[in-house]
């Protein structure tokens, strides 16, 4: 009996273990997005600011991108049970975002818009990347602030 009580513990603890691992997997292809969408603001940010040459075609293809990056489902990247209250030091998600998917959302519309706006008006000057640059960067913020950890 003691070893079909044991086997019996360790088969239900297999499903805890696999559903673990596949939320990890969750949350680095959450942060992996975020990397590559950061990856191509930074650039945006260099010109800009004016710490890197303008150069239109390179601002251009880099709001290309974000643009590219809005049509991507992201859903699946925000499973239940990957928030930083459940997974301590993995990711800086606050549980809030499960709580106020309709105000995600609404941040992620405005991004969305942003995104837009800064296609619009990458490859024409750096005046216009700016502008276009410090929207994109205010609803990024905007979203960081209300869902997003400081830290781990």
């Amino acid at each position: 009996m003691r070893k079909v009580l044991l086997i019996t513990a360790a088969l239900a603890t297999i499903p805890a273990s696999v559903m673990a691992a596949d939320l990890q997997e969750v949350v680095d292809a959450r942060r992996g997005f975020y990397a590559i969408l950061g990856a191509n603001m930074g650039v945006l940010a260099l010109m800009a600011r004016g710490e890197t040459e303008y150069d239109g075609a390179v601002a251009q293809t880099h709001a290309d991108n974000l643009k590219l990056l809005t049509a991507y489902s992201m859903g699946h990247l925000y499973a239940p049970g990957t928030s930083n209250a459940d997974m301590p030091g993995k990711t800086r998600a606050l549980p809030k975002i499960w709580e106020d998917f309709a105000g995600v959302q609404e941040k992620g519309m405005a991004y969305v818009q942003a995104v837009e706006n800064l296609t619009e008006v990458a490859g024409l000057d750096r005046a216009e990347l700016g502008g276009a640059v410090q929207r994109l960067g205010g609803a990024c913020k905007d979203c960081h602030d209300n869902y997003r950890a400081r830290d781990f």
